[in-house]
């Protein structure tokens, strides 16, 4: 195989696995586990000269549910600069109260539920000031599957927690190796946390950096690449043509892992009626946009 497709099949694998961090698919529940939308405005991606920025996130849709028409969870808003090799993440509480194209104020997670990616996709840009050129939805329980074939993954976990349901042991401080049950668990707890659904969003990210990484160092191996992509491209759903799938898969290969930034949206807890929602600061949410918008890169969370 020459280098270039193992380049190209090195590289969608990783954009899939490391941009979606912990949304991505189960090819039991349904036969599309991963949708990617190009949005109206992206005229495609030049490796070299452009930033993507991809809008991933997790459905909540249950079995049988359109995954397309149900509640945004995991919220990820991804930039890669194709120049630079820089990426960041910034993540966005799912409670977030903030206005939704068309409908109002309401949760951002919600706004999938209104109106598909593109509703999502403008709910964020309300928020940021970015408009993502893609958006990526995918369901939750395949992540476990993928997790385990990789090998698991590598994270640094900055205190310890635990849930009564999910991670009754708990996970213990420092640096931990997951298998896939557990990468789910980590990345899906709150109620065990201080910061709850904050520090979910940045534990999120942390999974995001440990597929990453684990990804990269394996894909020399035979048959790793074959098999990992073969698993995403049969439950994937899409708009974008190959040529703009093959750019994407550039960007992704380009990463480089000491270049990732990472931030979650601040905001306070609070009630609109009887609904706990996060009021995020929009300030601090533009601040982040506009720094990050051109170049992909964060100097810090501020």
């Amino acid at each position: 195989m020459s280098r270039v497709r193992v380049l190209a099949r090195t590289a969608l694998l990783g954009v899939v696995l490391a941009v979606t961090a912990v949304v991505v698919p189960d090819a039991s529940v349904a036969p599309t586990g991963v949708s990617l939308v190009r949005m109206k405005h992206a005229a495609g991606v030049s490796v070299g000269n452009d930033v993507i920025w991809i809008l991933a996130v997790g459905s909540d849709a249950r079995p049988g549910q359109d995954m397309l028409r149900a509640r945004g969870d995991a919220l990820q808003l991804v930039g890669i600069n194709t120049a630079t090799g820089a990426a960041t993440a910034i993540g966005v509480p799912r409670d977030s109260w903030v206005a939704i194209p068309g409908h109002g104020r309401e949760k951002i997670n919600s706004a999938l539920y209104f109106d598909g990616p593109r509703g999502m996709a403008g709910a964020m840009r309300n928020l940021t000031g970015i408009s993502a050129d893609y958006v990526m939805v995918t369901r939750f329980p395949f992540f476990e599957d993928m997790v385990d074939d990789i090998g698991g993954i590598t994270v640094t976990n900055p205190r310890r927690f635990a849930d009564p349901y999910l991670k009754k042991e708990g996970f213990r401080q420092g640096r931990i190796h997951l298998g896939g049950y557990d990468a789910m668990a980590f990345s899906r707890i709150r109620k065990g946390l201080s910061g709850g659904d904050f520090d979910r969003s940045a534990n999120q990210q942390r999974t995001l950096r440990g597929i990453h990484a684990r990804v990269r160092s394996m894909a020399r191996r035979p048959g790793f690449i074959e098999r990992g992509v073969m698993t995403v491209l049969e439950h994937m759903s899409t708009n974008a043509n190959p040529a703009e799938l093959y750019e994407i898969a550039q960007a992704g290969a380009q990463v480089e892992p000491h270049k990732i930034t990472t931030c979650v949206i601040r905001g306070r807890v609070g009630f609109v009626g009887a609904a706990s929602v996060v009021f995020p600061d929009v300030r601090q949410a533009r601040t982040l946009g506009r720094e990050a918008r051109d170049d992909a890169t964060l100097k810090g969370c501020h």
